[in-house]
C-alpha cells in the first residue's frame, strides 16, 4: 500500500486565484493522519447552503434584527437560554448576523473589494489603494475573505450593533458587560478582543462578535490541521492570500480564550 492516498474533494481550485472556474482540490493525505473530512471541510469553508443542512435550523424573528438566518442546532439552543437569562435582567440580546456560506461572503468582500460598500472612514477601497495587498488588508480589518470565515461554520453570532462605541456607554456598555460576565456560562466567548502581544494578528477587535466554544473550538482545532491559504478562491483578491498568510493570521488569529 503507499503511503500516501489522493483524496479529492469537490472545493474550488488547488491555487488561490481568481475566477469563477471550479475544479477539485487535491490534497494529499498520509496515512498515518486523520483524513479530512469532507462535511467537516465544507461547513469551515461555506461550502453548503444551511437552509438544506440537517444540523442548522432558521432562527427565530424575536431573536433577530431580521428574518432568513440560520444558526446550528446546538448553538441556537444556548443561545435561547442566554437570550432569557439576559431578558430576565432587561437586557435584549439581537442577532444581527449569524451563518453566512461562502456565497453570502462573497458578497460582502466584492462590495469592499469594488467600492460599492464603503470602510470606516467613508474610505472607497477601489479608489483609495491602488496596491491590491494594502486594499485587502484594510477590508481584513473587519472582513473576512470568503472560505475563510468563521461565520461560516455557523457558531457565530453578531449582536446588537457593528460599532464597537456603541457598547461603550449606556445601555450598550450594560449589554457588554453583562455579556463578559455571563456569556462563558453558556459557552459562548469572543474571538476578536483588543490586539496585544497575545494576540498580534487578525481581524480588529469587534465588541459584537461572539463564539459558540463547544462546537467552535473544534472547527478553529479542524482549520489548523487541514485549511490552507491555497484552498482560498473565487473571488476577487484571492490571489493574495498566500502572501498574506490569511488562514494563520485571520483563520486562528483569535483570543487565546475561544481556542
Amino acid at each position: 500500500m503507499p503511503y500516501l492516498i489522493i483524496l479529492i474533494l469537490l472545493l474550488f481550485t488547488g491555487s488561490c486565484q481568481n475566477g469563477e472556474q471550479t475544479n477539485p482540490v487535491v490534497l494529499s493525505v498520509d496515512q498515518s493522519t486523520r483524513k479530512p473530512d469532507s462535511t467537516t471541510l465544507s461547513i469551515v469553508m461555506g461550502q453548503f447552503n444551511p437552509e438544506d443542512h440537517s444540523d442548522f435550523v432558521i432562527v427565530e424573528e424575536r431573536y433577530a434584527d431580521r428574518p432568513g438566518m440560520y444558526l446550528q442546532k446546538e448553538v441556537y439552543a444556548q443561545f435561547i437560554k442566554m437570550w432569557e437569562a439576559a431578558r430576565s435582567e432587561n437586557i435584549n440580546l439581537q442577532i444581527r448576523s449569524a451563518t453566512r456560506n461562502f456565497e453570502y461572503q462573497k458578497g460582502i468582500w466584492e462590495r469592499k473589494w469594488s467600492g460599492v460598500t464603503l470602510l470606516d472612514g467613508n474610505i472607497n477601497a477601489k479608489k483609495h489603494f491602488d496596491n491590491d495587498s494594502l486594499r485587502a488588508l484594510k477590508i481584513l480589518e473587519y472582513s473576512a475573505m470568503p472560505g475563510a470565515s468563521r461565520h461560516h461554520w455557523g457558531t457565530e453570532v453578531d449582536l446588537n450593533s457593528f460599532n464597537n462605541s456603541w457598547f461603550e456607554k449606556d445601555d450598550g456598555l450594560k449589554l457588554f458587560t453583562w455579556l463578559e460576565n455571563n456569556a462563558h456560562s453558556f459557552g459562548f466567548c469572543r474571538p476578536y478582543t483588543q490586539k496585544d502581544t497575545s494576540r498580534r494578528y487578525g481581524y480588529n477587535e469587534e465588541k459584537w462578535h461572539w463564539s459558540y466554544k463547544p462546537l467552535s473550538a473544534n472547527y478553529t482545532s479542524f482549520a489548523k490541521e487541514f485549511l490552507r491559504d491555497s484552498m482560498l478562491n473565487g473571488f476577487s483578491g484571492a490571489e493574495l492570500c498566500q502572501k498574506i498568510g490569511v488562514v494563520d493570521k485571520y483563520v486562528l488569529g483569535i483570543d487565546h480564550s475561544c481556542k
